[in-house]
């Protein structure tokens, strides 16, 4: 019975051992192939929607993480932590830099940080409140942000460790749980507590902080995902209380103000900070895109994700491992743009990563120079 027990955890002592070995080789082949002039590295803050896996090694439950089967189904063909059937935008803005795979700041295992590292954690959110106790909330990334900048002075000099960072790429994904948390948890004290601007204001004024203090750190070039349509979300259509299988319109009216508000935010930082840059990609438009003509982006179904169960398999209860363990797997994932009741497939993701890239679904402003993920890059 003891064996029986052990041999699952064997395997994945194996899987973990495997993936950052495939980490490692891809980084050391990357190193000795840029000696010379490397691409900027990437630094990720946020999310499920860039977790590649922090969640995997802190004390949380299986509603926070996805290292089971059939998450990494498709690329990976192993759970990594993921919320997706294989790789999520940051994977493909890492390839698109000519990086390689960005690994998770608590993976075990020697890190370089030279080529950027990925502090997102599934269920967190800009609110040090949201979803508290299980997940990695924005500042306690960017406290691990700042150990990984003393890190790079230590071992490059404190010169060559400022222009590195200078040069880097910070990639936000957040927010899209400070406004579903009230909704899916018992937060009746937040609804009643603070006006939605108040409250809108309190996640975006996080936000703001920890983006001035990147800066002060020496960051200047930094890529946005405003907030989805989270409304439209299979978990959120199938618990809406008009039970018409249509979008939960009272989550959507926070999103409006959140959407708005950043915009305008990040035009303020760029009067009031020299050299802020930033690209502010138009999340919430994509995926409504995406929702409202499938086909046209080579989907069969826009609302019922792949791996669930219930209306929409908007249960929660992908892999078997959460509250309910009952689930479907459909048979072809790439005909959905949903794999689980709030994450996406990874095609959806790479084809949100290729409209970063270049220039689709970007918020244009008109007072200042609008970038792209790519322009970032290739900005010294």
């Amino acid at each position: 019975m003891l064996l029986e027990s052990l041999i699952p955890l064997f395997c994945v002592f194996l899987i973990i051992s495997f993936c950052s070995n495939i980490n490692c080789h891809i980084l050391s082949h990357n190193n000795h192939h840029n000696n010379h002039h490397s691409p900027s590295p990437l630094f990720i803050f946020g999310d499920s929607i860039l977790d590649v896996g922090n969640n995997n090694y802190i004390n949380t439950t299986t509603l926070d993480q996805a290292n089971f089967w059939p998450y990494g189904i498709t690329f990976f063909h192993f759970p990594t932590g993921r919320f997706s059937d294989g790789r999520l935008i940051s994977d493909f803005i890492a390839e698109h830099a000519g990086l390689p795979l960005i690994q998770a700041y608590l993976q075990p295992g020697k890190h370089g940080f030279y080529d950027g590292v990925n502090f997102a954690s599934a269920g967190g959110g800009a609110l040090v409140e949201t979803f508290q106790g299980s997940v990695i909330d924005l500042h306690m990334q960017l406290k691990s942000y700042k150990k990984v900048k003393k890190w790079l002075i230590k071992e490059h000099g404190y010169v060559k460790a400022r222009k590195r960072l200078k040069r880097g790429v910070y990639l936000f994904s957040i927010g899209i749980n400070d406004y579903m948390s009230l909704f899916v948890t018992n937060s009746s004290k937040f609804l009643t507590s603070y006006t939605k601007p108040h409250y809108v204001n309190m996640v975006i004024n996080n936000i703001t902080s920890v983006v001035k203090e990147i800066y002060e750190s020496g960051g200047r070039k930094f890529g946005f995902l405003n907030v989805p349509p989270v409304g439209c979300l299979p978990a959120l259509r199938s618990i809406n209380p008009e039970r018409n299988g249509e979008c939960y319109k009272q989550v959507s009216s926070y999103i409006r103000l959140h959407n708005n508000a950043i915009f305008h935010v990040l035009q303020d930082l760029t009067i009031n900070l020299p050299g802020f840059k930033y690209a502010l990609y138009d999340f919430h438009t994509s995926t409504l895109q995406r929702l409202k003509h499938p086909s046209k982006f080579g989907y069969k179904e826009g609302k019922t994700a792949c791996c669930g169960t219930g209306q929409f398999r908007g249960i929660f209860s992908c892999g078997g491992k959460r509250v309910v363990q009952e689930f479907e797997l459909c048979n072809n994932i790439n005909d959905h743009l949903f794999w689980d009741s709030f994450h996406f497939t990874e095609n959806a993701y790479k084809q949100i990563a290729q409209e970063m890239w270049s220039n689709k679904n970007y918020v244009h402003h008109t007072h200042h120079l609008s970038y792209t993920i790519k322009d970032l890059f290739h900005l010294p």
